[in-house]
């Protein structure tokens, strides 16, 4: 990892996809969104057959998962093998699977590999990577390190595109994934030495600029 490497964590719906990668194209930094992995992954088994409550079989597929995404924030996309997915892995049945492949600690450890390659061979001076262990597991050595959160109402409404309540499915789904995700890492509290950004109050356009601030003021 020889650029500089700014890890970002957060709870769901904290923005960190948009705000990341709004980031990376102010500072003319790579961007990396590891969570696209673990659906690009849950959309290979599926595609395969396999069992997603058998744990080794799941295991067992990554030997033929053959990944590619894009890194350039004005170039992003996702592919497995040949076949882009940027869009077939947000459908409804990815997001459904996608816990049983997060909660395996086996793939776990294999994607985190994937994610310090996909950082190290990054052409530009740096890299904006976000995720949930981000900050904890796969940088902990990142020079900027951020956890991104707001509070849950704020969130809830910003999954839903609103600016008033959202609708309790919506609230349900954010609340679900974040209690099955915090089973694995610890994504809502802050590690000794990361960064707490609130953007409970903050527009997005404020919230870029504060992480651009943050690096740069890190980087200078």
């Amino acid at each position: 990892m020889t650029g500089v490497v700014v890890a970002i964590d957060g709870p769901a719906g904290s923005g960190k996809s948009s705000v990341s990668r709004a980031a990376a194209r102010e500072l003319g930094y790579g961007y990396q969104d590891t969570g696209a992995a673990y659906r690009a992954f849950a959309w290979y088994c599926l595609e395969h057959g396999v069992d997603l409550a058998d744990a080794s079989a799941v295991t067992a597929a990554f030997d033929g998962f053959e990944y590619g995404i894009g890194t350039d924030p004005d170039d992003y996309y996702v592919r497995v093998g040949v076949r882009e997915v940027t869009a077939e892995i947000r459908e409804p049945r990815i997001s459904a699977a996608v816990s049983a492949v997060a909660g395996n600690r086996e793939v776990r450890a294999l994607l985190v590999e994937l994610f310090r390659r996909v950082i190290a061979e990054d052409p530009r001076p740096g890299i904006v990577v976000e995720g949930r262990d981000i900050t904890t597991v796969v940088a902990p050595d990142a020079a900027v390190r951020i956890l991104l959160t707001a509070d849950e109402a704020v969130r809830i409404a910003r999954r839903a595109g609103e600016l008033t309540d959202a609708d309790k499915h919506t609230a349900q789904q954010l609340v679900d994934r974040d209690r099955r995700d915090a089973r694995m890492v610890d994504f809502m509290s802050a590690a000794d030495g990361v960064t707490t950004l609130d953007s409970t109050a903050l527009d997005f356009e404020q919230t870029v600029r504060a992480v651009v601030d943050l690096v740069r003021g890190a980087t200078a």
